[in-house]
């Protein structure tokens, strides 16, 4: 069976979880087609990035020219299916937060995609995230394209669904993924009953390469924490440096790493220096998968005090690596997280509870610590292993 995976943007440092889904449905035989809007001309920092990079398909990289010449063969050979494509585009588009013109495009690139499967005789279509790609998938759907699904990760799609047509995507798809039970519940928000049962949970998965391994001591700092994770609003890393400010008034040494970059880099650097936090913070800007493994390996915990998720991948991957999480009940975090077990997890927003679950960690005795990482590890491993989640999405598809 051959299986189509469409992206936005592939790959990525942030889709990792991608990475190892399409290579272990690779393990179970199937012979995956990797198509990507754009992310040709990305520096890789990995040497597995770089190589998925040399299978990706991407659909912007030749420009307009032949995106229009696919849809001149799209209309000389499938008018009625390029109709149909043309009235839901009106449809979403007018509705939508983008303008109708950017929907358009997304037709234009559905043409492409539609061609390209046909040329593969790829048999199902699977995308991960809810948003434009969906869209492109959806449209390829009523272009007489194969089955397709997506994965909805969250807080995105969540937050906007009405804009995303996300109600319109879950009916038309054959079924759809969520990554967590939270991320499931708020699917079901968008729907009649009558469609739940099409959307099903399969967990991002860890491959044993990653874990493998002894790291139950730290091999850095006993006084690090580390935060990973894009620069951004929904991340809280705002807070987080509000907590530092905390710690440090109140004589708690720490040090801590901001692994990641993004939008609010600057504003972050600018709270740092007016707190006079620069000696205890430090940014790192994008790394690559191997660099954020061994900055998660030279801190005692990971702390990620988020006010939106879907279920972070990187939280998994801190606990397989025997770490232990200071985070929030938020959207999936509480269904892998049990607070006292393998970590601290405080309400979102409260930045007393974050500075005392931080300060808490610093001060457990290491053998506690090393005691969550190792009940942190087994969790993960029980729930998260991609091997045995790529083969609930393979039933997915072949039923």
């Amino acid at each position: 069976m051959k299986i189509a995976y469409l992206i936005n943007h592939y790959p990525a440092v942030s889709h990792s979880f991608i990475r190892r889904e399409i290579l272990a449905l690779e393990r179970l035989g199937y012979e995956i087609v990797r198509i990507s809007v754009r992310g040709w001309d990305d520096a890789q920092r990995g040497a597995e990035d770089q190589l998925e990079q040399t299978r990706t398909r991407y659909i912007l990289r030749g420009g307009a020219v032949p995106l229009l010449v696919s849809f001149l063969r799209v209309l000389a050979t499938n008018p009625v299916g390029l109709f149909r494509a043309f009235v839901l585009t009106f449809k979403v588009g007018l509705r939508a937060e983008r303008p109708l013109p950017v929907h358009l495009i997304y037709l234009l690139e559905a043409c492409q995609v539609a061609l390209w499967l046909r040329s593969e005789n790829v048999q199902h279509l699977h995308v991960h995230f809810g948003t434009n790609s969906a869209e492109v998938a959806m449209l390829v759907g009523e272009l007489g394209g194969p089955p397709w699904s997506f994965t909805a990760h969250g807080p995105e799609e969540f937050d906007k669904p009405k804009f995303i047509a996300l109600p319109e995507k879950i009916r038309r798809a054959r079924f759809v993924v969520a990554v967590s039970s939270f991320g499931r519940s708020q699917l079901f928000r968008n729907v009649p009953h009558a469609y739940w049962p099409k959307i099903k949970v399969v967990h991002c998965g860890l491959e044993p390469a990653f874990h493998e391994g002894d790291f139950t001591a730290p091999t850095g700092s006993e006084r690090r924490l580390v935060c990973v994770g894009r620069l951004c609003e929904q991340k809280g890393q705002l807070l987080l440096i509000e907590a530092a400010r905390l710690l440090a008034e109140r004589g708690t040494k720490l040090e801590l790493v901001l692994a990641g970059d993004g939008e609010m880099r600057s504003e972050i650097e600018t709270l740092v220096a007016k707190y006079g936090l620069t000696d205890t913070v430090r940014i790192t800007g994008w790394i690559s998968s191997d660099e954020v493994r061994a900055e998660i390996l030279a801190a005692r915990a990971l702390v990620l005090p988020s006010f939106a998720e879907g279920l972070p991948v990187v939280i998994m991957e801190a606990m397989a690596l025997r770490r232990p999480v200071i985070s929030t009940f938020v959207a999936g975090i509480p269904e892998l997280v049990e607070h006292g077990e393998h970590g601290w997890l405080v309400p979102a927003g409260d930045l007393e509870s974050l500075a005392a679950a931080m300060g808490e960690c610093l001060g457990t005795a290491p053998e506690a610590i090393t005691r969550m990482g190792e009940s942190a590890r087994q969790r993960v491993l029980e729930r998260h292993d991609v091997d045995k989640e790529a083969a609930k999405l393979i039933g997915l598809i072949e039923a």
